[in-house]
């Protein structure tokens, strides 16, 4: 399967542009936005955890990034409520699910071959610096490597400021929301921007909470189709 996969493309996907589609577990959907491959897939979506739905052991061989966006998140290593930020890079393994349901922003097979770097960040806690060059934008770190730069950004009311895609950028609206273009990208809006296709977006009347990652989309691999 491939959707979104031409990555010289920009995109833009509201949730009320999209549908949930079951997964082969019982009680968890997915809204796909991009897909290269099938179950085994590098993919970027969003996935709804019903109530007490939950995932068989599995290994990840080409890693695991999510965001909580609302609910809460288990496996063996803790419960996650929304705000959390987890990566489990290659070769990790767990048995994700939730008792009360929840949704989460999720990236799979898309980190370096060779990172072993788990991350388990509460962002909600985190602090945050000004961005001299952007006001209004407030900065909290996620992860950083030779490869991709991993932040949550906080925009006050009515700022507008650009993101540079500089090796490709992709932005998920968590809370408040943005316009782009003129036209409204509420929360759970995904856009991916092209590598050097720079984008100004402007936060709305509530500010806006922003997951951003940049500089990954230079060299896109597929997973191995045995992993």
């Amino acid at each position: 399967m491939e959707l979104n996969a031409d990555f010289s493309k920009n995109v833009v996907i509201r949730p009320q542009d999209n549908d949930w589609v079951s997964s082969p577990v019982g009680g968890v959907e997915r809204m796909m936005l991009d897909r290269i491959g099938d179950e085994v897939a590098r993919a970027t979506s969003i996935v709804r955890f019903a109530p007490d739905s939950r995932f068989s052991p599995h290994t990840h061989g080409g890693g695991e990034e999510f965001i909580v966006l609302d609910g809460v998140f288990s496996d063996e290593h803790g419960d996650f409520p929304a705000g959390s930020y987890i990566r489990n890079p290659p070769t990790s393994s767990h048995t994700p699910g939730s008792a009360p349901g929840c949704t989460i922003f999720v990236k799979l097979w898309q980190m370096q071959p060779e990172d072993r770097t788990h991350v388990r960040t509460a962002t909600q806690r985190l602090g945050a610096v000004h961005d001299a060059a952007r006001p209004g934008v407030q900065v909290s770190p996620l992860y950083r490597d030779g490869f991709e730069d991993v932040r949550m950004e906080h925009w006050a009311p009515g700022t507008e400021a650009k993101v540079i895609a500089d090796g490709g950028a992709e932005v998920l609206v968590v809370a408040g929301k943005v316009t782009l273009d003129s036209a409204p990208c509420p929360a759970w809006t995904w856009i991916r921007r092209a590598d050097g296709q720079d984008v100004t977006l402007v936060a709305g009347d509530a500010g806006a909470q922003l997951w951003i990652k940049t500089g990954h989309l230079r060299h896109v691999r597929a997973p191995a189709v045995t992993a």
